[in-house]
């Protein structure tokens, strides 16, 4: 049985642990517009501890929208304080992602290990799109990565083409489709004092047909490729084939 002397300690730290409870749930979502699709999201950023990521992106109707749900999403980024939510950079763009028959599906944070530079740490944001065809698959996920100047964020990577997929079937069995992962890797060498960015990509090839009663795949994987990012004092430059369409 407790006594009341080791009690008044034990509530002492459950208060405290309510508190830094409190703190961690300052990381809130932005408030957005339930009438129209969008994404919002709020990360804190493990880099900093004192810091988190907000992100807001909602769409804008394409005026000639017959009903579909094409139009365009915004997209409004902010480093906050991450005790009392003031926001100490932020981004806008009117214009980040168009969506129609190639529709966007997510938006995701990532807060990876992206030291550019020794005082310079960026993060990502990662778009998720299909099309629209079921005997046509195809998908992207892009990244753009994003540093802190001062009170403003700036790109530095855009739509880096992180995941594809395209094949082509029959609606049953028969078909064929290739998968393309890139994963970066931050280089030792550097271009105008930003590090180079290694890119590993692994491309899966998929062939399915019947045979017989069943129907069977085989999958082949193609040597990994490299290549290196250099950037040129404002961004880092993708090759033709590394960004997303």
């Amino acid at each position: 049985m407790f006594r009341r002397s080791s009690l008044i300690p034990l509530l002492g730290s459950l208060a405290l642990l309510a508190g830094t409870t409190s703190v961690a749930a300052q990381c809130l979502p932005p408030p957005r517009n339930a009438e129209v699709p969008g994404f919002s999201l709020c990360k804190d950023w493990p880099a900093f501890d004192d810091q988190s990521i907000s992100l807001l992106s909602e769409q804008v109707p394409d005026p000639s929208d017959t009903g579909d749900g094409d139009g365009t999403y915004n997209l409004q980024l902010a480093v906050l304080d991450r005790d009392s939510g003031k926001p100490l950079a932020s981004y806008r763009q009117p214009v980040a992602f168009v969506s129609d028959a190639f529709r966007l599906e997510s938006v995701k944070l990532d807060t990876g290990r992206f030291q550019l530079a020794p005082q310079v740490r960026a993060f990502g944001v990662r778009a998720g799109f299909e099309g629209s065809s079921r005997v046509n698959p195809f998908n992207q996920i892009w990244l753009s990565l994003y540093v802190r100047e001062g009170s403003t964020l700036r790109p530095v990577l855009e739509k880096f083409l992180a995941h594809s997929y395209n094949g082509e079937w029959d609606g049953q069995c028969a078909g064929e489709g290739t998968e393309t992962t890139r994963t970066l890797e931050i280089a030792k060498t550097r271009s105008h004092g930003y590090a180079d960015l290694i890119v590993r990509s692994v491309s899966v090839s998929t062939r399915s047909e019947k045979v017989g009663e069943e129907c069977q795949s085989k999958s082949v994987t193609a040597k990994p490729v490299l290549i290196t990012l250099h950037y040129d004092g404002q961004r880092y430059v993708l090759p033709n084939g590394y960004s997303g369409i």
